[in-house]
């Protein structure tokens, strides 16, 4: 007659499931923020990327390899080709894991 019993109920059963599904849920979302930084990383080398070949092609076209060398660097780029046939400049630039082409053409205009 003294002894208590207690009832074991299904929320008693469950009370420590909640900490196996909150480690899921944080690990996910780790694993989400991770992937948007790596994606936000790549989106941001490609826009510079083009950016730098844009400048690149555009020195290239008026002072020659050297310039878009030094145009693609100050951009923070690296220039992997240049071509030019003394009207049009043609360039591939890398920046961080993107690469970018571009091409520029001088014109003259008389009036």
């Amino acid at each position: 007659m003294g002894a208590v019993e207690r009832s074991i109920t299904a929320t008693d059963r469950e009370a420590g499931q909640v900490v196996p599904f909150m480690a899921l849920v944080v690990m996910l979302a780790i694993v989400a923020i991770l992937a948007v930084a790596r994606v936000g990383s790549a989106l941001d080398d490609s826009a510079r990327a083009r950016t730098a070949a844009d400048a690149a092609a555009l020195a290239g076209v008026v002072e020659g390899r050297e310039a878009a060398t030094d145009m693609a660097a100050a951009n923070g780029g690296e220039l992997l080709e240049f071509r030019s046939d003394g009207h049009t400049a043609w360039v591939e630039v890398r920046v961080g894991g993107a690469t970018a082409r571009a091409s520029a053409a001088a014109k003259v205009f008389i009036s």
